[in-house]
């Protein structure tokens, strides 16, 4: 099920020079379409955490699949640009809802080693995201965009009913019957909260800027569109590795300074990017990248899931979640615009590393002042 939900936060970057060619929008445009999904999968997830204090975490599950299969339908069918910018949005409603249960689901399952759970969980993820440059390419000379969402539709509506039938069969933990109120999870977990919000924030807008971009960036610098999607691959192929290795680390390497590290090293690749050319120095980037951005993810999972108390695991999350979906969502509408304002890649690469770099300087800081937590209050 994390394969359909993960191609419909990723499926649009594909899908960018074929909506371009059909409908003639702007970089500003299809920036804010990207953008869109991935505010969808921002917004849910306060609500999807007051619902978790209510409701199982598999009748949670189950409502994601239902919006992605209607979300997926209706953008489909949608000619209107408004009303394909509403159903983008519907499609990342189904993440951010989906992700947040999920996630928590899995480490209540496996507590022992929620690392190396939730990397293999993301590993699913990945495939997605490695699968949907090479599926879109494939859709596209049998049929056109909309022939690939209406794949997705109907993939979505099986797997949906092919969890819940699993789900109904299973004993599931209740790890989570104290987590009754959301708010006073967030004030409890404060410190560990803001801690993965500004870890991973500013670096998932950029990276959601870049790859959403990364088939233009690829033509700006005399590549074809097809040799950027293939870069594009090789950056979400280098993912599939970098959930699982990652995971495990987590669950053995002090938390703090490794998603410092991380972070340094995703760093100084948006740093070197404008000073590389050819195809094959832009494949070594796309695979080092690639691996060093989605090494971060399972490792802020484990930090948090890893460390949150059960009365406070999804409401804490759900928290942190929203948080660092709101930073990220904007990625691709903000390098959409400031390319149509006539900021060049290089400009643009150069500016979003010095942000980075100074979020780098000021956590650093923190640590070493022991100012950052190294897990949740007990």
């Amino acid at each position: 099920m994390v394969f359909c939900i993960n191609l419909a936060r990723v499926v649009f970057a594909p899908l960018i020079e074929p909506i371009r060619a059909t409908t003639g929008a702007s970089d500003a445009a299809l920036g804010l379409l990207a953008t869109m999904a991935w505010a969808g999968s921002a917004l849910p997830r306060l609500p999807t955490g007051v619902l978790l204090t209510r409701i199982s975490r598999a009748k949670v599950i189950f409502g994601s699949g239902v919006v992605l299969t209607l979300g997926t339908t209706f953008t489909a069918l949608a000619f209107d640009p408004t009303l394909l910018l509403v159903g983008a949005f519907t499609m990342g409603l189904a993440s951010g809802i989906y992700l947040t249960a999920a996630n928590t689901l899995v480490s209540e399952l496996y507590p022992d080693r929620p690392g190396r759970a939730l990397g293999k969980h993301g590993v699913a993820a990945q495939l997605a995201a490695v699968g949907a440059p090479a599926l879109i390419s494939f859709v596209l000379i049998v049929g056109t965009w909309r022939t690939a969402l209406q794949v997705l539709a109907v993939a979505a509506g099986l797997v949906t009913v092919v969890f819940t039938l699993i789900a109904r069969r299973s004993q599931l933990p209740d790890a989570g019957s104290e987590d009754r109120d959301l708010l006073g999870a967030a004030r409890a977990q404060w410190h560990i909260i803001v801690t993965s919000i500004a870890t991973i924030g500013i670096a998932g807008l950029v990276w959601n800027g870049l790859f959403n971009f990364y088939v233009t960036y690829a033509t700006s610098v005399g590549l074809s569109a097809g040799s950027g999607r293939t870069l594009l691959s090789l950056a979400f192929g280098a993912g599939v590795p970098a959930f699982y290795v990652s995971g495990r680390l987590a669950d053995r390497l002090p938390s703090i300074p490794y998603l410092l590290t991380i972070l340094a090293v995703f760093t100084g690749c948006v740093l070197v990017l404008p000073s590389l050319t050819g195809f094959w120095s832009l494949a070594v980037f796309s695979v080092v990248v690639g691996y060093v951005i989605h090494s971060i993810f399972p490792a802020v999972d484990a930090y948090l899931l890893g460390s949150l108390p059960d009365r406070h695991r999804a409401s804490a999350y759900a928290t942190s979640g929203a948080g660092m979906m709101l930073l990220q969502a904007p990625g691709s509408v903000l390098v959409g615009s400031l390319l149509d304002a006539g900021v060049t890649f290089p400009t643009l690469l150069r500016g979003m590393g010095l942000a980075l770099l100074v979020v780098l300087v000021t956590m650093v800081s923190l640590h070493r002042n022991g100012r950052l937590p190294s897990a949740a209050r007990a």
